[in-house]
């Protein structure tokens, strides 16, 4: 979350859907009061929908909409474990709103609820993770990290060739990442 350049999106017109941790920013109501964000995730039941505002350096609060939803309990657990081992890994041990924090899903918007219901912003979203991850996937397996060179004339094909291949094995991706049970190998 980085409000300046946020800010700078919603200038030149365009609409954002951004990820938002609890405590990336300064979550502000209609008034320029602070929200406590965590005391509203505490109180919500599955979802949250509303307006929000939040602090900009310099700027006036960019107006948006906080969406958050309550994950399923296998992923909420999932993302406690994630922040404890990384709280190890840091040194330091994750407060109990940082863990209550990670069973929810926040978005912020700046999409108007009139024409996109929560359902409208969330559906692209886990579209675009899906898409996201299938990128990571094909690109472990076809090894694609960056092209050999900064000459555009021998990047270009390389990355086109690249994408190529992507094409030709997204049907085989399935059956190439299955390894056969070790009972059954011959």
């Amino acid at each position: 979350m980085q409000p300046a350049r946020i800010a700078n999106v919603l200038a030149r017109g365009a609409d954002v859907v951004i990820r938002a941790g609890w405590r990336s920013v300064r979550w502000l109501d209609a008034l320029g009061k602070p929200i406590d964000l965590h005391r509203e995730l505490r109180k919500a039941d599955e979802r949250i929908d509303r307006p929000v505002w939040i602090a900009c350096k310099g700027r006036s609060p960019l107006a948006l909409r906080l969406i958050a939803v309550r994950k399923p309990r296998v992923a909420a657990d999932a993302a406690r474990r994630q922040a404890r081992q990384q709280g190890r890994k840091s040194g330091y041990t994750p407060s109990r709103k940082t863990l209550h924090a990670a069973g929810w899903f926040i978005l912020v918007t700046s999409l108007p609820v009139e024409q996109y219901s929560t359902d409208d912003v969330l559906d692209p979203y886990r579209l675009r993770w899906r898409i996201e991850l299938a990128f990571k996937r094909l690109k472990s397996l076809i090894e694609l990290k960056k092209p050999p060179g900064i000459d555009e004339r021998s990047a270009k094909p390389w990355v086109l060739a690249h994408l190529l291949l992507i094409l030709l094995l997204e049907p085989l991706v399935d059956a190439l990442e299955d390894s056969p049970r070790w009972a059954y190998a011959a």
